[in-house]
């Protein structure tokens, strides 16, 4: 069922926030809200996609120029917000995501579809031709893009992708092609990203062959810069801890009531925070307490349990700001914990992710003596690098030097 928000918009929720002090003046803001409210509107009457099978798999070319010619009404321009850290991209989209008058629609985070993107490519390289083609696929059996295409655009019309950036050559050659019959089927594109259009795979190798994508962003999105003078996420954290200790009830208690405020929630709500799910390597990484891209683990789930770097990582790349309960002091009864904490923190370190935690002792007595002290060293220096200024107002994904 469609969520009753016939009388709202995303003008209208907008201005309930900054009437309730959650938001302040931003022009910005503003702007990206009058385009935002352009294509809510736009969308009440949009025609929903469905492709019949028996149409699917045909020349990308000449299936663009039929669908085109079949859908008499042209599709709504599509919106691409770019901006620093902390100017509510984020926020925005998800305000106009929750009440697009859509049954078929899709948010996700950018890195997460194309994990999907190439899981659906490998497993159409293990078919047969007769699978294939049983999938939809006549004239060219070994083109999966169209298909694939075909088959999201069934799934939805509107895709609004959170933090959208390409870095390596085989995400940059699937994209520009995916994206070119995406847009030819009348999928509509919301985008976040921290980085304007003609700088995405910035120098990447082949670049010339992934610059007609930039182009037809530009054509087909409207381009927002998002960089007003206020940094929301740093706002919300300044003036609080990031390293609580010891671990008891009054520091569990100031790290819930600092996920509610970066997160905009109640804490009276508390019991209707939603969990999560990351699918990592084809396995699930379950996340108790999941908002507003900020994470909320106990350390006993993440370094007690056999995770590994590509589970951390995961969570680097899909939580802005991660939250982790009763860190212990490490020894060697537990140094194969201390381990999995290292590689966790690296991972959190390299992609800018803030990190807020409870634990039983200083960052300095974290590691008692024992044969990994030394080891433990670069850690303790970046959780302590973490808790500064500088840290905090950083990017997310932003690889961090050393």
């Amino acid at each position: 069922m469609m969520p009753n928000n016939k009388n709202k918009s995303p003008e209208s929720e907008y201005q309930l926030l900054m009437q309730e002090g959650e938001l302040k003046p931003d022009p910005d803001q503003a702007s990206a809200i009058f385009e935002l409210e352009r294509l809510h509107r736009e969308l009440i009457n949009h025609p929903e996609i469905k492709i019949e099978k028996n149409r699917l798999g045909l020349n990308s070319r000449w299936f663009s120029r039929f669908f085109q010619r079949s859908n008499k009404k042209k599709s709504p321009k599509g919106i691409y917000l770019y901006g620093g850290v902390g100017r509510g991209k984020s926020m925005l989209m998800d305000l106009f995501y929750s009440l697009a008058p859509l049954k078929s629609k899709q948010r996700v985070h950018f890195h997460e579809f194309m994990l999907d993107i190439h899981a659906r490519l490998e497993n159409w390289h293990r078919l047969t031709a007769k699978e294939r083609a049983q999938h939809g696929s006549r004239t060219n059996n070994d083109d999966p893009i169209p298909v694939i295409a075909q088959q999201i655009a069934n799934q939805a019309t509107l895709l609004c992708f959170d933090e959208l950036q390409v870095t390596d050559i085989a995400d940059a050659m699937v994209v520009a092609r995916l994206f070119e019959v995406l847009f030819d089927l009348g999928v509509v594109v919301v985008a976040t990203s921290n980085r304007v259009p003609d700088e995405l795979y910035k120098n990447g190798l082949n670049r010339h062959r992934f610059t007609p994508f930039i182009e037809r962003i530009q054509q087909t999105l409207e381009i927002i810069s998002l960089n007003g003078p206020i940094d929301y996420r740093y706002d919300r954290l300044k003036g609080a801890e990031t390293y609580y200790t010891p671990v008891n009830e009054d520091t569990t208690n100031q790290l819930a009531a600092t996920f509610f405020r970066l997160t905009d929630r109640r804490i009276e709500d508390r019991a209707k925070v939603p969990s999560a799910e990351l699918i990592v390597q084809g396995r699930q990484l379950f996340v108790p307490k999941s908002a507003r891209g900020v994470a909320v683990f106990s350390f006993k789930r993440l370094c007690a349990n056999p995770l590994g770097s590509a589970d951390y990582l995961a969570i680097a790349r899909n939580y802005h700001t991660v939250i982790m309960v009763a860190i212990p002091q490490f020894n060697k009864e537990n140094s194969d914990q201390a381990t999995r904490f290292v590689t966790f923190i690296d991972a959190l370190y390299e992609h800018g992710v803030k990190f807020l935690c409870s634990a039983a002792v200083p960052p300095q007595e974290l590691y008692a003596t024992g044969e990994s002290s030394f080891e433990f060293e670069r850690t303790i220096s970046r959780l302590m690098e973490m808790q500064s200024e500088d840290y905090l107002t950083r990017g997310h994904g932003k690889t961090i030097m050393s």
